[in-house]
């Protein structure tokens, strides 16, 4: 018994591994959309079926247009059950009943065809907006050590034209399955009324499709490059857009542009290849088979003697599916030509549900009591070892500063006592609970963030502030109470439009130091624990960091703050300072204390001149 589990067990395994191989698409397709697929593929049936019954009373309208008083099933193949049938019901077939049932058939399929295409615009809503979603929840639940390593060209192209093209992908894709369903159903009649005919018929278009496979084949790797070349080329804009005032400012954007001409170059390279394999495609399309068909007919009359009648009705149903197969092959070539974008898509995708972060931690998190506690932390990049034994407790409403020189790992352990990092050895501790225990999402909400590029949205100072959470007289109150702990309340005012004003895109229209105060207040205005800055000041002027860390030394005793400094000026006020050097920590003490016992913290003094 157990051998022929494992060797169900097997089946199952080939026959799944088979279709992830050989049908990646429908695959990608389907775990979006489910029994939605069949059910439009259905519809496509029985479309195909009415139509095949409205093209078979052709041909006993025929026999009367002959001469005939009353048409019979005679020449129509096996189809003769159709006449059958009605004279059973007792219809008399003359010329005014066959247009009635003709009628009939023609009218039902339209209401069905309505139906179907319009459940399929359904669908293909339903697919784009659980696509997007999808790639948005995930992208939103990957570790953040994954997130660093990654292509930021590669994840906007997926986002914005990846996602447009796939979309593309898909109508095309599910238009090749429409018109499979309907060469099935019109091949099916075609083979009920003259099966040699219909056999030899197959047989050329298989020999035929020869042809067109080696051209998909050129195809799906035209469309390969040319995804690659979007992402690449996504990358490259983003990297011009940031850097722009550095490229200007040295007289290298001519060298990047040309840099950007050469990529916009070969994706034009690679969409004139395709546009060129779809024009061979299409035009040797309907020559190809009219040729094909050509010869079956001769062959049948000339050398196989066969009646010319069977053979005009299953000529009838070739000709509608040459038509439908023609529009197959467009349609599938088509998506062809976005196929790139999916395999693209389809990887991130998997790349995402991989680097996913796993959440074990069920205890919701409410607020800080006691302490976070550090114990034997070590944490790599790969081989490269950035953090090692630390060990370090930061007591609730303490301050605590982080030197040490570029590369001694202090944003890495901001990272980590923030919850965005994991170690990977070692134990941290949240008011004595294991943060694994913990759930991250409700830990972070207690936790500020300040960076030395302050997170500026295009939105107005009251949206910046709440985060969008809408204008309440609650929130109207916590809003102006971050103001003036953040030192912004005369800015504010002496605005016209006050908390109104527009800020642009990343505060363009503010000084550092504005958009420094906003970013805290927007943290201030979340009602958190512990309050991180990582350089928070270190892209200011002097003056101007003095007014800012004037309003950060009034926060003190009101949160636990950690923070990053290389000015040592900001942190001379902190309770102890840790001094960090090649990922360890070297000593803990406050400012005065610090300076007596590390010759690498006095070094550092002496150079800044404090």
């Amino acid at each position: 018994m157990k051998k022929y589990i494992c060797l169900g067990y097997w089946l199952v395994q080939t026959v799944r591994d088979f279709i992830k191989k050989h049908f990646s698409g429908f695959t990608f397709f389907y775990r979006i959309l489910q029994q939605r697929i069949f059910f439009a593929l259905c519809v496509g049936v029985v479309v195909g079926m009415l139509d095949g019954f409205g093209l078979a009373m052709f041909f006993p309208m025929l026999q009367l247009v002959g001469g005939e008083t009353e048409a019979t099933g005679e020449g129509m193949g096996n189809l003769d059950f159709l006449v059958d049938t009605m004279q059973h019901w007792g219809l008399v077939l003359n010329l005014r009943s066959i247009l009635v049932v003709l009628i009939i058939f023609f009218l039902l399929k339209g209401i069905i065809f309505y139906f179907g295409n319009y459940y399929q615009v359904q669908i293909r809503q339903y697919f784009l907006r659980k696509m997007r979603l999808s790639l948005l929840q995930d992208f939103n639940r990957i570790k953040f050590k994954k997130f660093i390593s990654w292509d930021i060209g590669r994840i906007q192209n997926a986002f914005t034209t990846e996602t447009e093209r796939i979309t593309n992908a898909f109508t095309h894709y599910f238009r090749s399955m429409d018109m499979s369903v309907h060469v099935l159903v019109y091949m099916t009649f075609a083979f009920i009324v003259d099966a040699g005919f219909s056999l030899l018929v197959i047989a050329g278009g298989i020999l035929s499709n020869f042809l067109y496979r080696y051209f998909y084949k050129l195809s799906k790797h035209a469309s390969r490059n040319l995804s690659l070349g979007n992402s690449r080329f996504h990358g490259l804009v983003l990297q011009y857009i940031t850097n722009f005032k550095y490229l200007k400012a040295t007289g290298r954007n001519d060298q990047y542009v040309d840099k950007l001409e050469k990529t916009v170059l070969e994706i034009e390279e690679e969409n004139t290849r395709l546009g060129k394999y779809g024009a061979i495609l299409q035009s040797a399309r309907e020559p190809i088979m009219i040729i094909v068909v050509a010869t079956v007919i001769v062959v049948q009359t000339e050398a196989l003697k066969a009646p010319l009648g069977p053979i005009l009705v299953s000529l009838l149903f070739f000709y509608r599916a040459l038509t439908a197969l023609n529009n197959l092959q467009t349609s599938w070539n088509n998506y062809i030509l976005f196929s790139g974008s999916l395999e693209n898509v389809v990887g991130f995708s998997a790349d995402l549900r991989m680097s996913k972060e796993k959440q074990k931690g069920e205890v919701a998190f409410t607020e800080l009591n006691s302490n976070l506690r550090l114990e034997c932390i070590n944490f790599a990049y790969g081989k490269q070892s950035i953090l090692k034994d630390i060990d370090l407790e930061i007591k609730k409403y303490e301050s605590i500063a982080l030197v040490g020189e570029s590369g001694s790992g202090k944003t890495t352990l901001v990272n980590i006592l923030s919850g965005l990092l994991k170690p990977d050895e070692g134990i941290y501790s949240i008011d004595n609970k294991d943060i694994r225990q913990l759930s991250t999402a409700s830990f972070q909400e207690r936790v500020g963030f300040i960076t030395q590029e302050p997170v500026i949205f295009n939105a107005d100072i009251f949206d910046n502030i709440t985060f969008w959470e809408g204008r309440s007289k609650e929130s109207t109150e916590r809003f102006w109470q971050a103001v003036k702990q953040a030192a912004l309340f005369d800015f504010i005012q002496s605005l016209p439009e006050k908390e109104d004003t527009m800020l642009g895109n990343g505060g363009i229209n503010l000084s550092g130091g504005q958009r420094q105060r906003i970013a805290i207040a927007r943290e201030l205005y979340r009602d958190i624990d512990i309050l991180i800055l990582d350089e928070a000041t270190s892209a200011l002027d002097t003056e101007t960091e003095r007014y800012i860390q004037e309003s950060l030394d009034t926060l003190k005793g009101k949160y636990t703050m950690i923070s990053v400094a290389h000015r040592l000026s900001t942190v001379r006020n902190a309770d102890r300072i840790v001094m960090m050097a090649n990922g360890r920590i070297e000593h803990i003490a406050p400012f005065d204390k610090l300076i007596t016992q590390s010759e690498r913290f006095k070094k550092m003094v002496e150079l800044q001149e404090i």
